[in-house]
């Protein structure tokens, strides 16, 4: 099996995608490439039996509903919007609500965060992927959605600081420690640009959340659920231990 990780950020600058090859009980990473543009990831999925991507695959439906209402000058929520509460269903997905439930991680909201333009990217990255053959179900398909913190702490690693350049000591801290909790995989040459850069270390991280659903190992949503997140998104958790994997 052949996985693939992505770390996607608003420019390929910034943007890491890793290739995992899973055989004779090793995982053995093949390519890490910083710096990836659209067309780098769209050959690598192309490729892969399985990939993972850390980007929102969607927005909040009501966020989605709210905002076409308010463009056609038809008011219904904004009395509600003076509140924290009242803001919550336009700033928080089904998945992310689930993942907070579940592990105690708020993801950054893809209305009202950071990440707007990362997602804006990873819309257009789907919709490049669906058009040469790939299935972009944003709950199943063979692109599924991912968190590389929230997995992390599942397979109690450390999950948090060790993003920016100042932090480099502690991301080599999470370099060995993911090592040591699988000794099975093989980073290679590319085990120094892990520790130089948290996009590379996330893309690795990414990639083993997509071997875990391949595997039929991660979390999924029941009918209800479902409903939702084919059009916000679902965020893939392992169910399993980082040993399983193999």
């Amino acid at each position: 099996m052949q996985t693939v990780g992505v770390d996607l950020a608003a420019e390929p600058a910034k943007t890491a995608a890793a290739t995992v090859a899973w055989e004779h009980g090793t995982a053995t990473v093949r390519e890490l490439r910083l710096g990836a543009t659209d067309r780098d990831v769209v050959n690598a999925v192309a490729e892969a039996d399985r990939t993972g991507i850390d980007a929102p695959f969607g927005w909040p439906n009501a966020f989605v509903d709210f905002v076409v209402a308010h463009h056609r000058l038809e008011y219904s929520r904004e009395r509600a919007l003076s509140s924290r509460s009242g803001r919550l269903p336009l700033v928080r997905r089904l998945t992310d609500r689930v993942v907070h439930a579940g592990t105690g991680i708020v993801p950054l909201s893809v209305s009202a965060d950071l990440i707007a333009h990362v997602a804006l990217r990873c819309a257009g990255l789907l919709a490049e992927l669906e058009a040469v053959g790939v299935d972009v179900d944003r709950v199943d398909g063979a692109v599924v959605e991912v968190y590389p913190a929230a997995a992390l702490r599942g397979w109690n690693l450390p999950f948090k600081g060790y993003k920016g350049a100042k932090n480099r000591e502690a991301r080599a801290a999470s370099v060995a420690a993911l090592e040591r909790a699988l000794p099975e995989l093989r980073l290679g040459g590319f085990r120094d640009l892990c520790v130089a850069s948290d996009d590379a270390f996330d893309a690795v991280v990414a990639d083993l959340v997509a071997r875990a659903a391949a595997l039929g190992r991660t979390t999924r949503p029941d009918a209800a659920q479902r409903a939702v997140a084919v059009r916000e998104g679902w965020i893939h958790l392992p169910l399993c231990g980082i040993g399983e994997l193999l």
